[in-house]
């Protein structure tokens, strides 16, 4: 066993020892199939915190020709599979941390020679006899696999936190593309390479012509294909946990879900969701790892469109994008839409492939972004906020001048004049107004409740003592008479059983006036 040529199952057996561990075992099927043929080449990136290293460490416990997984195996998903005994421990397996390298190598620009030197120095202790004393990685390699018959099967590669260099070493792009051809090297038309496996968070750096690594097939938050059951943890999965651990599993849905893979897939963040099961109280884990400030840098450049994006996304909106111009590192930004795909890598947003459009996924990342934006450059949005603050405060005291004057100033400040002209825009003015309700209450649009849908209702969590709000909107009539609609339309009723008060909230814009009115009343049963 060694540290990077066939370093057992140690690492993948710890994590099946954990309290809570997934099988996420299916996913080595899906790689077998492509040992040996011209698709064997992969890349599979998601976030930070998405179980990357995991499923790293389990590929190599299961190819690792020098240890025995059987045990580790025979109850996993993969046992069922028809390729689980013929590739069970029969391969050299070549496991590279880049992230491990890259402090090893103490400058960017040494990362290849230290890669190099180190995995060589391995090679040659098992293999000396067959590799000249001067030589290349891949060179070595290929003389193994030439003249070992016992070696045919060759080597599968697994290479985790590939992209590191891009992310640690943003603006070295001499020694990003001296890593890029170092890996073209190691893997491009090399009929040693039976299998190579990368995970990481960003897709594979595109370079204009500079045709690096054209010969893997990706997989990512924007495209997860078939890989999307294994890029976090599935709703069935969670609920499961729920059951296991006791937990409200719409909870853990608001805190966790979101990550839309495809159109009817969602999953969770897989080490926020193992966190939350093990707590007292669900809450947000990302500063577990990452502090707000790496989402601060980007919420705060200053492209086009950006600030707008920002506060629809905060208000519950999902935002257009196009994708295609991303180039795939975290500097090179020509619009807002490449910046808004970077977050989707990064896991601070939800794409959603068939829609093309980008959302804030859930109650952890919200506190994310709301933490991050008061601690920015974007003042404005800073004072939106505390104005929503206020707003939530003023309608529970019934105080409709103050509601009013709120909701004039938010509108003022989020929506240019020839856009505020109809209800759709009222709508949005108000989502954004009650934003900080999202911490207390879940917010639901277009209700069916009694003869219609109300226009927006926030159900208080289990866990507040506060009412459920009716908010009905009008445009250019009044705010009595939105709440005669709710009453004539019956809204309430069927909340009744919900428990606890029911405030009914009318608003009305006059395009003459060019002011809010708003009316509150106490829901009173019959």
């Amino acid at each position: 066993m060694g540290i990077y040529l066939n370093p057992g199952n140690d690492a993948f057996e710890m994590a099946c020892r954990d309290d809570i561990y997934v099988d996420k075992s299916g996913l080595i099927d899906l790689i077998s199939k492509r040992i040996g043929k011209r698709k064997r080449f992969v890349c599979v990136s998601r976030p930070r915190r998405f179980g990357k290293s995991m499923a790293a460490e389990m590929l190599t416990a299961y190819y690792d020709r020098t240890c025995d997984s059987e045990k580790l195996f025979c109850d996993k998903k993969i046992a069922n599979c028809e390729s689980y005994e013929t590739h069970l421990n029969q391969y050299n397996v070549i496991y590279l941390n880049v992230q491990h390298f890259l402090r090893g190598a103490g400058e960017p620009e040494n990362l290849v020679s230290y890669m190099e030197a180190e995995i060589l120095k391995e090679v040659k202790e098992l293999y000396g006899d067959w590799i000249p004393s001067t030589t290349s990685l891949p060179v070595a390699l290929a003389n193994i696999y030439v003249k070992d018959s016992d070696e045919k099967k060759g080597f599968i590669f697994i290479v985790d936190e590939w992209d590191c260099i891009f992310r640690v070493a943003r603006e070295n792009t001499i020694a990003q593309r001296k890593y890029l051809d170092f890996l073209r090297d190691l893997f491009k038309d090399r009929t040693y390479v039976k299998l190579a496996y990368m995970t990481g968070i960003l897709p594979i750096k595109k370079y204009g012509n500079h045709s690096a690594l054209n010969d893997f097939d990706e997989f990512s938050m924007t495209n997860p294909d078939c890989m999307s059951k294994y890029m976090g943890f599935t709703q069935q999965e969670v609920r499961k946990l729920c059951e296991d651990y006791h937990k409200d599993f719409q909870e853990v849905r608001r805190w966790y879900d979101g990550y839309r893979m495809g159109e009817n897939l969602h999953v969770y963040n897989p080490k926020s969701v193992v966190d939350g099961m093990q707590s007292r109280k669900l809450k947000s884990f990302w500063t577990n790892t990452e502090t707000y400030e790496a989402l601060q840098i980007y919420i705060d450049l200053d492209e086009d469109g950006l600030k707008q994006a920002l506060i629809a996304m905060l208000s519950g909106e999902r935002c257009e994008i196009d994708i295609g111009t991303f180039q795939n590192d975290m500097t090179t930004f020509k619009s807002k839409d490449d910046i808004l795909t970077l977050l989707v890598h990064l896991g601070y947003l939800s794409y959603d492939e068939t829609m093309k459009t980008v959302s804030i996924p859930n109650e952890e990342v919200r506190e994310e972004f709301v933490r991050a934006v008061k601690n920015g450059r974007h003042k404005e949005i800073v004072k939106l906020i505390t104005e929503s603050d206020k707003l939530l405060d003023a309608t529970l005291q019934m105080d409709v001048k103050s509601v009013s004057k709120i909701i004039s100033r938010i509108h003022n400040t989020i929506t240019a004049p020839n856009f505020y002209n109809n209800e759709q825009a009222l709508r949005s003015v108000i989502k954004f107004a009650y934003l900080n309700c999202l911490e207390e209450f879940i917010e639901i649009q277009e209700l069916p409740s009694g003869i219609g849908y109300a226009d927006v209702v926030f159900l208080p969590m289990k866990s507040s003592n506060k009412p459920v709000m009716i908010v009905e909107l009008k445009w250019n009539k009044t705010a009595t008479s939105a709440l005669e609609q709710i009453k004539d339309r019956k809204y309430p009723q069927v909340l009744e059983n919900y428990g606890g008060k029911i405030l009914l909230v009318g608003v009305n814009y006059s395009e003459k006036t060019k002011e809010h009115t708003c009316v509150i009343e106490i829901y009173q049963k019959k």
